[in-house]
């Protein structure tokens, strides 16, 4: 299926079923959130790389006008809903601020896969929080975790984000979270030991030098 989209390019990587809240100043922007909001259509997010935009996005709806200003301003809160391909930007709408694209939607398999494969990663994630005395940034259960649940949790850069949005089966994204954390395994080791060392020290220990050679 393809059909044309208002699009807000922004420099971020938003996923499937992410929140979004938005602060919309711009008019074009304005006049965009003003339409979604009185007719109940969706915007795309293009994300933007290096300035440029990037052949794949995200799909959004309006969830919520948190709150409008006197001068026309927004507070919006919105929701990821699903991923697009770009097949051609409209920079030049008739009538309208804001561009806009002609975009197709790949098949995505967005349920929940393996259930082992998320513990493993979940694990090692929340093992990664606690050494870095953060627990309670990341309090995402077991049940039901999917890879756009994790991804933004695992130190991922953007590109890496976007390379995520890309692949289109869930275990395919798994896969990639779990090789990053296994990139990411000497940092992690390396943590645990400092974190070992701080903890030692002040302590009365037994230390001895009497096997030293003369």
């Amino acid at each position: 299926m393809t059909n044309f989209i208002p699009i807000f390019p922004l420099d971020i990587v938003v996923y499937p079923g992410e929140a979004l809240n938005l602060h919309v100043f711009e008019p074009r922007y304005k006049q965009l959130a003003q339409e979604c909001l009185k007719e109940n259509k969706k915007f795309g997010i293009p994300v933007v790389l290096d300035g440029r935009i990037q052949e794949f996005g995200i799909l959004m709806e309006v969830t919520e006008l948190v709150k409008e200003y006197d001068n026309g301003e927004m507070d919006i809160k919105t929701k990821g809903v699903d991923i697009f391909r770009i097949l051609e930007v409209i920079k030049d709408v008739p009538d309208k601020l804001y561009s806009g694209a002609i975009v197709s939607y790949p098949e995505n398999e967005m349920e929940p896969g393996e259930t082992s494969v998320a513990k493993l990663i979940l694990d090692e994630v929340r093992r990664m929080y606690s050494l870095m005395d953060a627990e309670a940034k990341f309090r995402l259960k077991n049940e039901g975790a999917r890879s756009y649940d994790i991804a933004h949790f695992v130190g991922l850069n953007k590109e890496q984000e976007y390379e995520l949005l890309g692949l289109f089966k869930e275990i395919q994204r798994m896969e990639y979270l779990r090789r990053h954390l296994n990139a990411m395994m000497p940092v992690i080791l390396e943590l645990e030991n400092m974190k070992a060392r701080i903890s030692r020290n002040g302590h009365f220990r037994n230390l001895s030098l009497d096997d030293l050679n003369p």
